[in-house]
């Protein structure tokens, strides 16, 4: 068989697959509610904190469109900031994390008997809600940032303007320790700017489908190529890793395939030329490990494999093991054994389904009870401790303009 047929073949199975990892626009829309409904309970005139100004809003996977369905029991994790409009000079961190805290936990607030751990995380206030609803909302306290240091970096000023301070518990005592810094919502349209063509064009499809306009259409109401594709590497990292605290970090994950994306529109250009280059945008300098914040080039994401080099060992591993099984999917041999290298690298629930999507369109050419080769479900104690890491060939860039 051809490559050509090869890849659609490829393509169609993966699609499947991560319309069933997916998070249905219902689930988003749900989501938006909950932290819109904080946002207001925050503001309301008779509030301490009305005075601030407070606005709320999404970051992470929710606001990048790349959530998928938690694993078993697991709850739906929404992250949120809480903005308020103070300067470092008139608040300290601790000050901040208890005004919204206090708020939250005002006798009349629905949410009093919703907050767990009751004194609040190392940064955020969770706001468990009822088992049916299979969500926890974290909510993080923060000001604005002077972003002029970003502006000196090259940062471009859309990106840069958002920037924000944020509480730690773990610096607020230390009265030599500086705000710790972010920039959630900079990173988002950066994130976004990196597939921007084609996320305008799945919203004009959308459109046309259902007959709307399309600035009816939310971000959320579509996915593009690069969200499913991350979709299924955070997937098969939960599962491949299932307990190894040393596994890939989403946010390594999102910023190197967002940099290696080139507008491929077939998920299986993705996964077959994306996630090879996804290594071209690590630096190694002097045996120092650098995965750079685009919409921040001084922060390291990666800063921790430099503290325990077997996370860059596992890294290198997994992008390997990626490799090899997609190119083994190629072959007719392979294909032939989708099915139980699916459930073996996404879990059955989700695999089985893809398997009977795709089963239905094309019968005779799945075997979806077929034993796996060892290539592409390898067993873990076939695995080297210690595998041999690949450099980078070239320093990345931290964003392309």
């Amino acid at each position: 068989m051809n490559e050509h047929i090869s890849r659609r073949r490829l393509h169609l199975i993966l699609a499947d697959l991560a319309k069933e990892l997916d998070v249905p626009p219902s689930m988003y829309r749900e989501a938006k509610q909950h932290y819109d409904a904080v946002g207001t309970w925050l503001g309301e005139n008779d509030s301490a904190l009305a005075l601030f100004e407070p606005t709320i809003y999404p970051q992470g996977s929710f606001a990048l469109g790349t959530a998928v369905k938690p694993l078993g029991d697991e709850e739906y994790d929404v992250d949120a900031v809480c903005l308020l409009q103070l300067t470092r000079g008139q608040i300290t961190q601790r000050q901040l994390k208890d005004l919204v805290g206090d708020r939250l936990k005002h006798p009349q607030s629905r949410y009093k008997h919703m907050i767990d751990p009751i004194d609040g995380g190392r940064r955020c206030w969770t706001i468990k809600y009822a088992d049916a609803s299979k969500f926890h909302l974290d909510v993080l306290p923060a000001i604005p940032d002077n972003y002029d240091w970003l502006l000196a970096l090259g940062v471009p000023k859309e990106w840069a303007e958002t920037a924000i301070c944020l509480t730690d518990r773990k610096t607020w005592d230390d009265p030599y320790s500086e705000w710790p810094r972010s920039n959630p919502k900079g990173y988002i349209a950066w994130f976004k700017d990196r597939m921007r063509v084609s996320l305008e064009e799945a919203k004009r499809f959308r459109a046309m489908e259902i007959r709307a306009e399309v600035d009816e259409i939310e971000d959320f109401d579509v996915r593009t190529p690069l969200q499913r594709l991350i979709q299924i590497l955070k997937r098969h990292r939960d599962v491949r890793f299932s307990g190894d605290e040393d596994k890939p970090i989403s946010i390594i994950i999102n910023t190197l395939a967002a940099q290696a994306y080139n507008n491929e529109t077939d998920l299986a250009d993705i996964v077959l030329e994306v996630v090879p280059r996804m290594r071209n945008y690590i630096e190694n300098s002097n045996g120092v490990w650098t995965v750079r914040n685009p919409v921040n080039p001084e922060e390291n994401f990666a800063d921790k494999w430099n503290e325990k080099p077997r996370k860059a060992q596992m890294f290198y591993l997994w992008l390997g093991e990626l490799e090899r099984d997609y190119r083994e999917l190629l072959t007719d041999h392979g294909f032939a054994e989708i099915g139980n290298y699916l459930r073996g690298a996404f879990g059955r629930r989700d695999a089985e389904a893809a398997i009977a999507k795709y089963s239905e369109r094309s019968p005779s050419r799945i075997n979806a009870t077929s034993v796996a080769p060892a290539v592409l479900v390898p067993r873990k104690s076939d695995q080297p401790t210690r595998p041999k890491t690949e450099l980078p060939s070239r320093p990345s860039k931290p964003w392309r303009p």
